[in-house]
Formats: C-alpha cells, sequence, structure tokens
C-alpha cells in the first residue's frame, strides 16, 4: 500500500470515528488514539526515516495535510457534540414560569429598630453624638461614679445580676455616660442606646432583658429649660406636633433636681382615656440635672459646668407609638405578630 492511500485510509477511518463519538469524553479519546504521542498519525510520521530522501518531502506534506484534515473534523465535532449538551442541559434545567410557586419572604426591621433609628435621627439632628459602652460592667461605673455607693437603698430599684462583687450586667446605660465623662472633656453632648439587665419578673410591662435610651449633656449655663426644649423636640418627632410635656417632681440619685416626664396621651391626645386612666397624660421617661456629686466624681468642676440627663425605655415608647399592649410580644418572634410592622 502505497504512502497516499495510507494517509487517506486513515483520514476517512478517522472522519467515521468523529461521525461516531456519541461525547466529548469520546471524542477527546480519539484524538489521543490518532494524534497523541502513540497516535496512529505519529506513527506513520516516525516511519519516515525509513524512507529515501526524495520521497521524505512528499510523504512529510501528506502528513501535515492527514494532520489539517483530521484537527478541523475534531473541532467540527467538538462543536457539534458541545451545541448537544448544551441543548440537552437547557431543556434539563428549563424553568417554566408559568407553574405557581412561592416567591421569598423580604424581612423588615424590627419595631423596637424602627423606633430607635427614629430616636437617634431626632437626637443626632439636634447635635447627639451616639455613644455605646459594655453590656458587661464594673460597679464604679454601674453605680458609685453614679451616687449609688453600696448599701444604697437606689440599688434596690435596680436589682440586677452580679458575675461577683465588682462585675455585674449593667442596670442601666448610665455607666457609659460616666465614662465618656471620665474620658472626654465638656461640653459633652451625647446618647447611649443599649440593652441593659434587671432581675424582673416577667409579664406585660416588665422583662429582665429590655432596651434603654439616655441621653447626656453637660456645658456650662445649662438649666432646666434647655431639658425640657429638648425633651419636647423629641416627643413631637416622634409622636406629632400635638404632644406635649409635663415635668413632675421626683428623685433619683444621679440628677438632683429630679424629674418624672409625662406625654400627652398618644391614644386620646389628653382627652382622657383607658390608656391614661382619665388623665390625658402618660409618664414615659425621667431626667433631671446631673448631680454635682456625679460630676466631681467623673472629673468635671459642678461649680463650671452643669448638664441634664435623661433616660427612656426603648419597649415603652415602642409600645405606645404602636400601641403594643404586652412587651413579650416584641421578644418572641411570632411572624404573626411581626410581619404587622414589615
Amino acid at each position: 500500500m502505497d504512502n497516499q492511500t495510507m494517509v487517506t485510509n486513515l483520514i476517512n477511518t478517522a472522519r467515521k470515528a468523529f461521525t461516531q463519538a456519541s461525547d466529548l469524553k469520546a471524542l477527546d479519546a480519539l484524538r489521543v488514539s490518532l494524534l497523541g504521542k502513540k497516535g496512529e498519525l505519529t506513527g506513520l510520521l516516525r516511519g519516515m526515516g525509513q524512507l529515501s530522501p526524495e520521497e521524505r518531502p512528499a510523504f512529510g506534506q501528506l502528513i501535515n495535510q492527514a494532520r489539517e484534515a483530521i484537527e478541523q473534523m475534531l473541532a467540527d465535532r467538538e462543536g457539534q457534540l458541545k451545541a448537544q449538551e448544551q441543548a440537552m442541559r437547557l431543556q434539563a434545567e428549563a424553568i417554566d414560569v408559568t407553574l405557581p410557586t412561592d416567591l421569598p419572604r423580604l424581612g423588615a426591621p424590627h419595631p423596637n429598630t424602627k423606633v430607635l433609628d427614629a430616636v437617634v435621627d431626632c437626637f443626632v439632628g439636634l447635635g447627639f453624638e451616639v455613644v455605646e459602652g459594655p453590656e458587661i460592667e464594673l460597679d464604679r461605673y454601674n453605680f458609685e461614679l453614679l451616687n449609688i455607693p453600696k448599701n444604697h437603698p437606689a440599688r434596690d430599684a435596680q436589682d440586677t445580676f452580679y458575675i461577683d462583687d465588682n462585675i455585674v450586667l449593667r442596670t442601666h446605660t448610665s455607666p457609659v455616660q460616666a465614662r465618656v465623662m471620665l474620658s472626654q472633656k465638656a461640653p459633652i453632648r451625647i446618647i447611649c442606646p443599649g440593652r441593659v439587665y434587671r432581675a424582673d419578673e416577667v409579664d406585660a410591662t416588665h422583662s429582665p432583658v429590655f432596651h434603654q435610651i439616655e441621653g447626656l449633656v453637660i456645658d456650662k449655663d445649662v438649666t432646666m429649660a434647655d431639658l425640657r426644649g429638648t425633651l419636647g423636640a423629641f416627643a413631637r418627632q416622634l409622636y406629632g406636633d400635638s404632644i406635649t410635656t409635663r415635668f413632675r417632681p421626683s428623685f433619683f440619685p444621679f440628677t438632683e433636681p429630679s424629674t418624672e416626664v409625662d406625654l400627652t396621651c398618644i391614644v386620646c391626645k389628653g382627652a382622657g382615656c383607658r390608656v391614661c386612666k382619665g388623665t390625658g397624660w402618660i409618664e414615659v421617661l425621667g431626667g433631671g440635672m446631673v448631680n454635682p456629686k456625679v460630676l466631681k466624681a467623673c472629673g468635671i468642676d459642678p461649680t463650671v459646668y452643669s448638664g441634664f440627663a435623661f433616660g427612656v425605655g426603648l419597649e415603652r415608647i415602642t409600645m405606645l407609638r404602636y400601641g403594643i399592649s404586652d412587651m413579650r410580644w416584641l421578644f418572641e418572634g411570632d411572624e404573626r405578630f411581626l410581619r404587622q410592622f414589615s
């Protein structure tokens, strides 16, 4: 058999084999058997050494033409097989857009988060800075620097969880205020939101874990009028322009004088209803002028600077804003309840 016939037979055999290859794996095996180091075409090329010098150029040209023809057939068949595989995959993965399906449910901010964002927006707009601190506190910051020494009766109202005699879960975010007063010079204008802990029984209005937002302003010539103006702006932004504030004398160890702050009843707008027990007012928060003893303990001269502080429970103002009657609903994670606020 002459060289031309051998090469032609090889090309015809390759064409038939490529047509019969059913997938890319089989096609690659054919490529190796024809064009690989031990392939048939390579074997013919090695046989050139047995030819005379006059025959080698023509035979080499035949081999190159055969290689080009086989590589072209290989590329064509590879394209066909890839197209077939893609068509099969698209058919297998086809989605019938007419079939009914459950769309993914999008989450939404918790009502506490919504109200906290509104409160932060209000006070940041008034020039306050948001500051946070540790939830596990030293007794010194949580009580002693706030004019609540050991065995002080005021500690009974803030019974908390002790890790040891000097480490507690904070009962309020006031220790953040103490830390700021110790580390920064006046003027100071901050709010301190965060989670707090007290040994309370769980019921509709109490929880051993809840959230507070406390505020502190220290500067020269700060008065109760500044406190009233600040809290009035906060109440109007949160509940509407018709809401006013009322101050009543009270006692807190860290403020002097101290006040309970009532707001116009959110439900009846002061007319009197079941929620406000017919008074037209709802007690919401407490505050007062920072006790000079606290200023002095934190390294601030009370003869130069004065200030006011206030604290409000986040759950309390959230319940009032949305008409929620039981605090436990805010913590239970029941989707039927939370979906109302999405």
